[in-house]
């Protein structure tokens, strides 16, 4: 801090200095065109949470009670998949927007709306299968890009790519009677592989 204590005053740390940036730089990483996908990423995390929140609410009668479960898990996962990637964000010399606007604005997947004839449980299965198979392609972007340079990045990519790819299957299995070896989460947003990049999760 500085000696009139001012936060805003304090030392800008530059971008040569993080030795953590650099190496991942050396390898091949470029690192500006990462945030992007990053931040791409974690926009769709985020407004998919928001989406399937109403996507649940609209899982009504018979058939629909009997996937609500299913749609929450992937729901709070994926809320933990914006939470386990944020840090990294910033590690890497990044922020977030502060609009959310502009923020939404930026995610790598379309919204995932109510469809108009929500009714038909299948039909929202159908939106939240496919949210699901986009976030899959936007995390191996990340993978693709950060295997064997970036460690870290491709270590909490991987393990939300491996979450979404569970959740395809689970819709799959919904939709077309494809099996899906789907077993309960011992708690609601376990969050099996994401899980370990979390300071929050509980269980």
């Amino acid at each position: 801090m500085s000696k009139s204590g001012d936060p805003a005053k304090t030392m800008q740390v530059k971008e040569e200095d993080v030795v953590a940036v650099q190496v991942i730089k050396q390898a091949g990483v470029d690192v500006k065109k990462l945030l992007d996908l990053l931040i791409a990423g974690v926009s769709a995390e985020f407004t998919t949470y928001y989406y399937y929140t109403i996507l649940r609410m609209h899982c009504v009668g018979l058939d629909g009670e009997g996937i609500k479960e299913i749609v929450e898990d992937a729901r709070i996962e994926d809320r933990n998949h914006f939470e386990a990637m944020v840090p990294r964000i910033y590690e890497l010399g990044g922020s977030l927007p502060e609009d959310i606007r502009e923020f939404a604005n930026k995610a790598a997947c379309p919204d995932a709306k109510l469809p108009e004839n929500w009714r038909d449980v299948k039909e929202i299965i159908k939106v939240l299968l496919a949210a699901e198979q986009c976030a899959i392609k936007s995390w191996a972007a990340v993978c693709e890009m950060t295997f064997g340079k970036d460690p870290r990045t491709y270590d909490i990519a991987q393990r939300i790519m491996q979450e979404e790819i569970e959740h395809e299957a689970w819709f799959l299995e919904l939709l077309y009677g494809r099996p899906s070896a789907h077993f309960r989460r011992r708690f609601i947003g376990e969050s099996p592989h994401a899980g370990q990049h979390l300071r929050t999760i509980h269980g």
